[in-house]
């Protein structure tokens, strides 16, 4: 279904969901900012090949913004203005003033529009990990679910997904201080390649192998155990300023799961925290996942 929807979804540009996705199903999005070389750019606008060669060779590194509160404001009532209302789907809380700077606008909204109706939820992740749990309610929108079984719809999905994914370096991670509990991983005297994963918001380390493809292979383990477990039913693909790299791994993901895989490119606003030459997968099962072992 595209245009008009009963529910409007609202999301953030660092769910990286493709312009095509955003189209179909109506979904509006505020985009995030990234501060550099005297410039604030808003990061759907950026040209991601030139931002990554930068980035690669800068000495200092570029820092990230909410979206302006007017934007939230404007997305809203929009919506409500039309009759719509609004299920607002975010970056984690705890990796940005998003999800608050949307609770904000909201009660202004509400304040200056008596009987809207809007919802938010904090993802507690982001990339298409976010994005599939936006997804998921435009979904249940489209069928005709109302606004607290949409949120219901969305919140499900985060519990059914998982996001692993292997940076090239800590370094990023660790110089913007994004680098949660997996900061135990920079005492290693040795060259390692940690898998990471997000949980309860914030980055976690999972496992340190010493190369790009044994990180891949553990990888894909869990996948396949979490799909064993609770069965796959999406399945995509991250790459951060490396499309090679993200070819490949989307097309060893086809092949071993029997279907077309997604390659998504990562923005500036998660990848300057996470570093280039980074490679993700993103799943989501029909049960909820066990904890991470």
């Amino acid at each position: 279904m595209s245009g008009i929807m009963p529910i409007r979804i609202l999301t953030d540009s660092t769910a990286y969901l493709p312009p095509e996705l955003i189209a179909r199903h109506g979904i509006a999005v505020v985009s995030l900012a990234v501060s550099w070389q005297g410039q604030n750019l808003r990061e759907v606008e950026m040209d991601l090949p030139a931002f990554y060669r930068e980035l690669s060779s800068a000495r200092e590194l570029p820092t990230s913004s909410m979206p302006p509160l007017g934007d939230f404001q404007q997305a809203m009532t929009q919506a409500v203005e039309r009759g719509e209302p609004v299920l607002g789907i975010f970056i984690s809380g705890e990796m940005s003033g998003t999800y608050e700077g949307a609770l904000r606008a909201a009660e202004m909204v509400e304040a200056d529009h008596p009987g809207a109706e809007i919802a938010l939820v904090d993802s507690r992740s982001n990339c298409m990990q976010l994005g599939m749990a936006v997804l998921e309610a435009a979904r249940a929108a489209e069928k005709g679910a109302d606004l607290q079984q949409t949120a219901e719809a969305a919140r499900a999905a985060i519990l059914r997904s998982r996001f692993l994914f292997t940076p090239a370096t800590l370094d990023y991670l660790r110089k913007g201080g994004r680098i949660g509990s997996a900061s135990a991983l920079l005492g290693s005297a040795l060259r390692i390649r940690p898998i990471l994963s997000v949980r309860d918001g914030r980055t976690v380390a999972v496992a340190k192998v010493r190369t790009q493809s044994r990180a891949i292979e553990q990888m894909i383990k869990r996948l396949r155990r979490d799909a064993e477990q609770a069965g796959l039913e999406e399945l995509a693909a991250h790459h951060i300023g490396d499309e090679a790299a993200g070819d490949e791994l989307a097309a060893t993901l086809s092949h071993e799961f029997g279907r077309e895989v997604p390659l998504y490119p990562v923005g500036p606003v998660v990848g300057l925290h996470v570093g280039p030459g980074t490679v993700g997968l993103v799943y989501r099962t029909r049960d909820v996942l066990l904890e991470l072992g």
